[in-house]
């Protein structure tokens, strides 16, 4: 039974972040998930430091506030002249020491480490069950990652339209009235809440594959914004069940497996997909 646990967690996972992958991917801010996912770790720290507890939620919150934090500082420094990719550089690394600091400081007494945080182990998730009344209702992950994933379901669903246009075009998204900057605030928060979602599962570093992967693979697959998102999803789920197996095979890592296997499904898609061979054809022109 823990493998079929581990494979939802997996999926959920991946269904979560790729969701707003393409977003991201479409807006040219691929990095801005690499960045948010170490950026929120004082988030954590200080939510737990302030509430005592490890409470997942209390964390959502903490993250969703520094990723915002994040988001605005890098925005700051971008509008003040600094280079994009030199922003995201500056903030996420200097964020990301802070927490480093605070958990040397303050938590060597408690399970809060950088091996949890960076690395995670989704093989140990169906372990940590959540309980009701006495009863188990299953693992925690599968109820935290579940409620990310349909949170983010239901915003995309509710602004899909506010969403898009401002992906695509935020100077006509403007002009209808659309408030673009809440939008992009409201984007960004779902990363932040996604991401410390999985944190226990597969971890920072691997949250950002998670984010980036499917959602780059499906932006080669189609024009569409909405098939983009259903391909993604539908990649994500095929990563999570392929990595398992894969990582069971090899005795290997089953989160990093799993992005792997993500990496890989890219490769195909950038080489044999109608998009990706017309890149390819015009790289080696150019070359």
């Amino acid at each position: 039974m823990n493998h079929v646990w581990i494979i939802l967690i997996g999926a959920l996972v991946g269904s979560s972040c790729s969701m707003l992958g393409c977003f991201l991917v479409l807006r040219k801010m691929s990095m801005i998930g690499d960045a948010i996912s170490h950026s929120v770790l004082p988030g954590i720290v200080i939510a737990f430091l302030i509430s005592g507890s490890r409470d997942s939620l209390v964390m959502m919150f903490g993250a969703a506030a520094i990723g915002l934090v994040t988001v605005f500082l890098i925005q700051m420094f971008q509008n003040s002249g600094v280079q994009s990719d030199a922003s995201i550089g500056v903030v996420f690394t200097a964020l990301f020491a802070v927490g480093v600091v605070l958990i040397s400081l303050y938590t060597r007494q408690v399970d809060l480490d950088l091996d949890c945080v960076l690395y995670g182990e989704i093989a140990y998730a169906p372990w940590d069950t959540l309980h009701v009344g006495g009863h188990s209702i299953g693992p925690k992950a599968v109820w935290g990652v579940g409620a990310s994933f349909l949170l983010n379901v239901l915003v995309i669903s509710l602004f899909f339209k506010q969403f898009k246009i401002s992906t695509f075009d935020p100077a006509l998204a403007a002009a209808l009235g659309i408030p673009v900057v809440f939008f992009h605030y409201l984007l960004m928060g779902l990363v932040s809440i996604s991401t410390v979602a999985s944190f226990e599962s597969v971890g920072a570093i691997l949250v950002v594959g998670m984010i980036i992967v499917p959602a780059a693979t499906a932006y080669l697959l189609t024009d569409k914004l909405s098939t983009m998102i259903v391909i993604s999803v539908l990649l994500s789920i095929i990563s999570s069940v392929l990595g398992y197996y894969i990582a069971f095979l090899l005795d290997a890592s089953i989160g990093g497996t799993m992005v792997v296997v993500a990496g890989v499904l890219f490769l195909i898609a950038l080489f044999f997909s109608p998009k990706g061979v017309r890149h390819h054809v015009k790289f080696s022109h150019g070359a």
